[in-house]
């Protein structure tokens, strides 16, 4: 580097010197030629002076640079000397002046640096959108849990183990283990490390280490060092500009204009940080990157980065490069003090760790009840220690942290989900979470196709993930993998991008089967991001035969060749008007009119696979696919299964799932910043063919958790207009014995929200409903004419809620069945308030609901103001006498009333023979007190027998037996008093149902 110096002019014999010292250079590789401003007494004029400073090690360098300014009478003070690539401007000042001025510097310095800090925490502890999730309380210091870094060498990178493998690196020395602190510490030789390599594959958590290490030190938990810069290289490489170190780093960093200057001038402790140097095309090659030791000269940004590399540019400065295995190699072995991989949680106490400190923020579930909320998340990650303690796939895909994360959102959704509609989609968490590990990410900068990673993952990860849902298959051999990867490569560029992704991505989505005897297989990390990328693939289009591909291409040629021709032949026919010359351009429009045909029939075939793929009669009665998550991620709690067992069929019920959730807006526009485009014509196309298929298929008579995925498909599609055309269709839902989350319930709510037409009935018998279920399916019930609740563990709470539904102006609940819930004495109460004042309740079950004499009392004394109430079950609840015959009573002057179901009750001989004796002749009201009605058989026996054996899982079965005894001996004594034959005929029969009723019970088979 040449600078001027202004000499006294007067200085005998100075020029020949200075020729001789600048004939060193070609011997002094490292050297440097520094300008010293300096005016002798007595000058007139001014001359250009050249020093070279040479990099000679020791005594001998300082030697001769003091010799040559001591024969032109210049004095230089010891500081101003400097070797290998110091960068040291100092003017020479009296040392009191000197002094006063570095103390000012230092002040200035050290304000600028805490700004820095304050702006990076700022910056490096802002959280994606996908975090907010978690509750205001999350925070990246208090969530972070440090992965595993493993000292490496550039020998094993280039010649890696075949078995290194996510599931053995616990088996790696302890030895090479080290921690983040001390990745600057010196080598096994002794020389201080001043560069470092940390290097790891996609989701190991390379950028979040950065960050957290960032955040470190702006809190001071990082002393080391004085100053931190951290450069992105995805930044970096988006300007060719020359741009000087200095100005690069006040660009970014505008806090730190009084700081820059003093680097390379001061013993300032500087860290570099620079993060994803995959993205950058570094040539460390002297007729690639010509040396740079000013900081502020401009040249590229890749030029600067080289030069800071091979400490030619502030040599003192420590730096830490994070990048992707296949990028390693970039930077030659002798820049780099030190290689450490990055291996994710390669110990199970690690991701405990993580989804204790994750799973258990205050706040997480959004819920205000802080001591409830807090044991449902402490039971949460106990299952999900549990299953990770059995070494269940689950386990080995934690290994990466960026599956923990996708883990502890899916668990969050199918939680701690209570709104209406969803804050999310399941395919947008997958969606998001794809976005978080690959925007931006381009597989091979240095390739010049610049095919996006997601693209290229899209395209054969895909075909792989699709072909094994069309076989049903989840595990893979070699073959397998070879012949989807390598079947159609056939230039260089093709198999270094799949070189590329076998070293950077393949352990993201594939990972070595843990069952015994698939260890040679492979599976997909998680199930279900098989089935998302096969949905991606197909969506795609990629999907298609050969003579398909080359059709597209062709059409897209030759569409927009025949604009260019139609000009042409505008202007030829003017002059020479020929016939053929129409006829020509005819001919050109004909084939991407007749392609664009083919590509809508692509698109039927998509909406036919949804379809097929969603009604699939073999699938009809497993679980929903909701709860085959939650299995997946949590297990399945009891006995683990035979490793010789037959496993269960594979099912893949989220493939059709995640082709409409794909389709829907907002992924398609997440999954056009990840260079996977899915036109707006393409989706509507789709969409409007699902009509003729998904709509028609669902009129059908589904069972209940196939419906329950119909309505969660809904839901992910996220088109207002096609669910509610769907919806209108469903004038009957049956969910009974689904397990009723607060996600299924918000689902069911916003799915069931696009219309307002009143539906016949909903069954959520047995649905493990509670009063916030009831809270979030408010406007649902309202619609229902039928309303079946029994079977939910529904108290007085609830009651208050359906007390609330009951009264309300639009409520048309017609039929409500409560059968089988704790509602008591309390929910009684609620229960009578809404009889007085509802208008639409014709019948009401209460059969075994705890309600006792009291609560008895309270119906009948608010059933007098109803005017609709035509039936009342009140059976198997404990009444004596009393309770019963008031209830009666009550029931006979009622204008519309005329059934009352009591059996089961604990009423007296004589209470029967009262209540016998108010028949429907008589006052107008039938009381179902027994089979028996005198000497003939009831009309209603086979309905209180089939009420019996329903309901028999759920009742006391000795109470049960008891009642049937008494029901036994009712009947034969009726028997013995009628001389009726068809009578003795008819109670002979009620008799064997009876007995074989009893026969089963007490051998347990009923």
């Amino acid at each position: 580097m040449w600078e001027q110096v202004v000499p006294d002019p007067g200085i005998p014999g100075l020029g020949q010197r200075m020729s001789r010292a600048m004939q060193c250079q070609s011997c002094l590789p490292w050297g440097r030629w520094m300008q010293l401003h300096r005016f002798l007494p007595g000058s007139r004029g001014s001359r250009s002076v050249y020093l070279c400073a040479a990099s000679v090690q020791g005594a001998a360098g300082s030697h001769f640079l003091r010799k040559t300014l001591h024969t032109s009478g210049i004095s230089l003070p010891r500081g101003c000397v400097s070797y290998q690539g110091g960068s040291q401007e100092r003017s020479v000042q009296p040392s009191t002046s000197r002094h006063g001025l570095s103390q000012l510097r230092n002040v200035a310095s050290s304000d600028a640096i805490k700004k820095h800090q304050k702006s990076l925490s700022a910056w490096f502890s802002h959280q994606p959108n996908e975090e907010r999730q978690f509750g205001p309380s999350f925070s990246l210091d208090a969530v972070h849990v440090d992965p595993v870094i493993r000292e490496s060498s550039l020998e094993e990178i280039l010649k890696p183990s075949p078995d290194l493998t996510i599931q053995n690196q616990l088996q790696q020395p302890r030895s090479q283990v080290i921690s983040l602190q001390n990745l600057f510490d010196v080598d096994a030789c002794g020389r201080q490390v001043k560069n470092v390599v940390l290097y790891g594959t996609v989701g190991t958590g390379k950028s979040t280490l950065i960050k957290k290490m960032v955040v470190d030190w702006c809190h001071g938990r990082l002393p080391r060092f004085e100053l931190v810069i951290p450069f992105s290289c995805e930044d970096l490489s988006h300007s060719h500009a020359p741009i000087s170190l200095r100005r690069l780093i006040t660009k970014k960093y505008q806090h730190l204009r009084d700081v820059v200057p003093m680097l390379g001038t001061s013993n300032l402790k500087v860290l570099f940080i620079l993060n994803g140097l995959e993205r950058l095309n570094l040539d460390f090659r002297l007729a690639g990157t010509e040396l740079c030791c000013d900081p502020n000269e401009p040249v590229p940004p890749s030029a600067v980065v080289v030069n800071l590399l091979r400490k030619y540019l502030l040599p003192e400065a420590s730096i830490i490069v994070t990048t992707r295995p296949s990028a390693v190699r970039r930077i030659p072995g002798k820049y780099v003090g030190r290689y450490a991989e990055i291996c994710g949680f390669s110990d199970t106490n690690l991701q405990k760790l993580y989804f204790q400190m994750r799973l258990s923020q205050p706040g997480c579930n959004g819920e205000d009840n802080v001591g409830s909320s807090s044991g449902e998340q402490e039971n949460l990650v106990e299952m999900l220690s549990r299953n990770l303690e059995r070494h269940n796939q689950i386990a080995a895909a934690c290994f990466l942290p960026s599956y923990c994360w996708l883990v502890c959102t899916t668990l969050h959704f199918l939680y701690f989900t209570r709104t209406v509609p969803p804050s999310q989609t399941l395919t947008g968490i997958y969606t998001s979470f794809l976005r978080l590990n690959f925007s931006g990410e381009v597989l091979d900068s240095t390739d010049p196709t610049n095919i996006s990673m997601m693209k290229y993952v899209a395209k054969m990860v895909g075909k792989l993930a699709y072909e094994g849902v069309m076989s049903r298959k989840t595990c893979f051999s070699e073959d397998d993998l070879r012949q989807c990867f390598e079947v159609e490569m056939k230039t260089e560029s093709e198999l270094n991008l799949l070189e590329v992704f076998r070293s950077d991505v393949f352990r993201f989505f594939l990972t070595p089967c843990v069952q015994p005897g698939k260890e040679h297989t492979f599976v997909f990390t998680i199930p279900a991001m098989q089935e998302y990328l096969a949905a991606l693939y197909v969506v795609l289009g990629e999907k298609k035969t050969l003579a398909q591909r080359v059709g597209k291409e062709l059409s897209e040629i030759i569409g927009k060749v025949s604009e260019d021709v139609a000009v042409v032949l505008s202007i030829i026919s003017k002059v020479l008007p020929l016939r053929f010359l129409p006829v020509l351009f005819n001919l050109l429009k004909i084939f991407p009119r007749y392609f664009s045909r083919l590509s809508g029939k692509d698109r039927d075939a998509i909406a036919h696979t949804m379809a097929e793929e969603l009604f699939k009669e073999e699938d009809y009665y497993n679980d929903d696919v909701l709860d085959q998550i939650n299995f997946s991620i949590l297990g399945v709690e009891g006995p683990m299964r035979h490793p010789d067992e037959v496993p269960d069929d594979e099912v893949f019920e989220l493939f059709p799932i995640f082709m409409g959730g794909i389709l829907s807006r907002r992924n398609r526009a997440i999954l056009e910043q990840l260079g996977c485009s899915i036109k707006n014509l393409a989706a509507f196309e789709i969409a409007k063919a699902m009509k003729k298929t998904v709509i028609r298929n669902s009129r059908k008579g589904l069972p209940p958790s196939e419906l329950m995925d119909y309505l969660f498909f809904l839901h992910e599609f996220q088109n207002e207009r096609f669910t509610a055309e769907a919806i209108r269709s469903l004038r009957t839902v049956n969910l009974s014995s689904v397990k009723m989350t607060p996600l299924k319930c918000s689902v069911l709510a916003s799915v069931m929200g696009t219309t307002c037409h009143e539906v016949e009935e909903l069954n959520l018998s047995s649905c493990n409903l509670d009063t916030s279920s009831l809270r979030i399916l408010f406007p649902v019930l309202l619609r229902c004419k039928a309303l079946h609740l029994q079977l939910n563990s529904l108290g007085s709470d609830a009651c208050k809620e359906i007390r609330d539904l009951l009264l309300h102006d639009k409520c048309v609940v017609s039929n409500l069945r409560l059968a089988n819930n704790p509602v008591g004495e309390q929910g009684a109460q609620y229960l009578a308030e809404a009889l007085a004042g509802n208008h639409s309740l014709t019948y009401l079950s209460l059969l075994h609901t705890a309600l006792g004499d009291r609560g008895a009392e309270v119906i009948a004394q608010h059933l007098a103001k109803n005017q609709h109430l035509q039936e009342l079950n009140l059976g198997y609840n404990s009444l004596t006498d009393t309770a019963a015959l008031r209830v009666v009573e009550v029931a006979k002057k009622h204008t519309t009333l005329d059934k009352v179901h009591l059996y089961f009750n604990d009423i007296s001989e004589d209470g029967k023979r009262a209540l016998h004796s108010l028949r429907m002749d008589q006052d107008g009201v039938r009381a179902l007190v027994l089979l028996t009605a005198g000497t003939d058989v009831s009309e209603y026996w086979s309905n209180i027998l089939n009420v019996v054996q329903k309901n028999l899982p759920f009742w006391d079965r000795e109470r049960v037996r008891q009642h049937l005894a008494l029901i036994l001996q009712d009947l034969e004594s009726s028997r013995r008093q009628t001389a009726n034959p068809w009578r003795k005929a008819k109670f002979l029969r009620v008799e064997s149902e009876v007995k074989k009723m009893l026969g089963k019970l007490q051998h347990g088979t009923l």
